[in-house]
C-alpha cells in the first residue's frame, strides 16, 4: 500500500524534533454543493529540526513514533 504525501504549513516548531503543521483542503459540501476549506492540525516528526515557522514542507504519513505523531517531515517546499 502506497503511503500518503500531502504539503502542509508549519504552525510551531517548539518541541524538540516535532512540529506541528496544519493541512488545508478544500471540500465539495454534497447537499449544497459548495466549496468548504477544511484544515488539519498534524505533529509531524522532524529528525534534524530545520523546519520553521511558516515554512511550507511536504509530510509523509508513516507507522505510529508516539501518541500523536503519524507523519514525517520529507523536504522543504519553500
Amino acid at each position: 500500500m502506497p503511503s500518503q504525501h500531502t504539503t502542509a504549513i508549519v504552525i510551531s516548531n517548539k518541541a524538540n524534533k516535532t512540529v506541528t503543521v496544519i493541512v488545508k483542503t478544500k471540500v465539495a459540501h454534497r447537499k449544497y454543493d459548495k466549496t468548504i476549506s477544511k484544515t488539519n492540525k498534524y505533529h509531524v516528526h522532524d529528525e534534524q529540526n530545520i523546519c520553521n515557522i511558516g515554512d511550507i514542507i511536504k509530510i509523509q504519513q508513516t507507522r505510529p513514533l508516539s501518541k500523536s505523531k503519524r507523519w514525517t517531515f520529507i523536504n522543504k517546499i519553500k
